[in-house]
């Protein structure tokens, strides 16, 4: 099943959300931008910038802080295939497409009832 992320109804792109992790109560995948992305890709690179790519672990907590309260500020919405509006409790577009090169970008959907993921899940 395809996913749409939107934001005020502007769909941002798109995912299968083929991983499901019960425990974390998360579903990820591949993310594929749309034409939108481009107005809110600013926010997802404050994660990238502030968590590089092959450091050591070590990251820049204050743009961390960041980083959380742009990505709660856009409001970004989950939707199936159906219209169906999906309930989460946040949703981080991982864009290391600088470092990298490529346009591999992921996405994680923290659920609000992960519960009820086995109606949506592909």
């Amino acid at each position: 099943m395809l996913y749409t992320l939107r934001i005020q109804g502007v769909e941002i792109g798109t995912s299968d959300l083929a991983q499901f992790d019960s425990h974390l109560g998360v579903a990820y995948g591949g993310f594929l931008p749309g034409a939108a992305y481009e107005l809110v890709q600013d926010v997802f690179r404050l994660f990238s910038e502030a968590a590089p790519m092959g450091s050591d672990g070590t990251r820049d907590e204050e743009m961390i802080d960041r980083y959380l309260r742009a990505r709660d500020a856009l409001g970004l919405e989950l939707v199936d295939q159906r219209g169906t509006l999906i309930s989460t409790t946040a949703i981080d577009i991982s864009d290391y497409s600088r470092e990298t090169g490529t346009e591999a970008y992921e996405v994680m959907v923290y659920l609000k009832e992960p519960e009820c993921w086995v109606t949506h899940a592909p």
